[in-house]
């Protein structure tokens, strides 16, 4: 089957075309040489480029068109604002139905899009997303077009959750990437693993006052710069390969090659420089990244998702847990909800896993919107 495959490029309501030629969002959308799919996917993620995703052409194959989408934040997530990222998905989804034809739009939420996704349906049917402090809303904010349906694959439940979840508890200077608590250093062999209740209660602990810690020097900063006229600062977060399931498989048990992340080894990856939210404005870590401040979780959203909703994860992954899909699954206000597990890890690499996620989601949508 030949598959055609168009560049989308258009302009925001907040963003015109950059001096070098590139629109703010862009994008591929995929389909069936000759077809005109009145179902399409559209993916999008915080800062990852989705526009090759490899699932578009396993569902294009099948009879669903699928766009890829990025917002003006592809390969930018240090200066992600949420406001602005939610009016340019809606970019895309308008050009699926006024130019592309479509009749049923399914969001796509995959990995960190899953949540990104849940935000979007959420603002579109109840609009409740704020800009960060001192900035005005995205123009187009509240003029969001609904979708059809979510899908969530692979997902966890916000660039909070997850960048807590796996930041280093032990950190005790933010300034300097070695200082540490060895009484909760994740690789003191003193530690573990395996580790008990009493350290990973005592981790994860610390790993939340972590968060809410820089929450509060954020805060500061931005009063202490805005008083000299300053706008913003970049700035690092160290250290954020450290979820205790990475390295010890007894807890959360699944299939999953333990002691791996999805960059390597935990104790090494920790220690480089190719963490999330390794660099970041003080204003992307209160939109993005802050516990206390972002919109980005997913749970509150998740309740004003109503339209049929699908939730498939792996069982072999390093970085998403079937507790998060249960949590998804759980928090989602659909009627019509479905979960599935598969066996694959967070890219659906194990062989025939692509395939096999492909006629699922095709079935689920063919069974509601064929």
């Amino acid at each position: 089957m030949q598959i055609s495959r168009t560049f989308v490029g258009l302009p925001s309501p907040t963003a015109t075309r950059a001096g070098a030629g590139g629109h703010p969002c862009q994008g591929v959308y995929c389909h069936a040489e000759g077809k005109r799919p009145k179902v399409a996917v559209i993916a999008t993620h915080y800062g990852i480029d989705f526009s090759e995703h490899y699932m578009s052409t396993y569902l294009a194959e099948r009879g669903i068109g699928f766009l890829g989408w990025n917002t003006r934040f592809r390969g930018d997530e240090s200066h992600f604002l949420l406001d602005h990222a939610l009016v340019d998905i809606g970019v895309g989804v308008r050009w699926l139905r006024e130019v592309a034809g479509v009749e049923t739009v399914v969001l796509l939420g995959n990995s960190g899009g899953g949540s990104l996704m849940s935000v979007y349906q959420s603002q579109a049917v109840e609009p409740n997303v704020t800009p960060v402090v001192g900035m005005r809303p995205a123009v187009g904010l509240d003029e969001l077009p609904a979708a059809d349906a979510y899908i969530s694959t692979a997902a966890h439940l916000g660039r909070p959750d997850v960048l807590t979840s796996w930041m280093d508890g032990s950190v005790t200077d933010e300034s300097d990437p070695v200082a540490t608590d060895a009484s909760l250093d994740l690789f003191n062999p003193d530690n573990g693993p395996a580790y008990d209740a009493e350290f990973l209660t005592r981790y994860r602990r610390a790993q939340v006052e972590r968060n809410h810690r820089i929450t509060r020097w954020v805060k500061d900063e931005l009063t202490r710069i805005g008083a000299a006229g300053y706008h913003d600062r970049h700035f690092s977060v160290h250290r954020t390969w450290a979820d205790p399931r990475m390295v010890d498989p007894t807890i959360e048990p699944t299939n999953r090659e333990p002691n791996r992340c999805y960059v390597g080894v935990p104790r090494r990856t920790n220690r480089s420089v190719f963490g999330i939210a390794a660099s970041c404005t003080l204003r992307t870590w209160l939109s993005l990244w802050s516990l206390e401040d972002s919109q980005t979780r997913a749970r509150p959203h998740l309740a004003r998702v109503t339209v049929p909703a699908l939730v498939v994860n792996g069982d072999a992954d390093t970085g998403v847990f079937p507790s998060d899909a249960a949590e998804i699954v759980s928090h989602l206000g659909s009627a019509d909800k479905e979960s599935y597990e598969l066996h694959a890890d967070h890219y659906f690499l194990n062989p025939g896993a692509r395939d096999e996620l492909a006629d699922l989601m095709a079935a689920w949508i063919e069974k509601r919107f064929g």
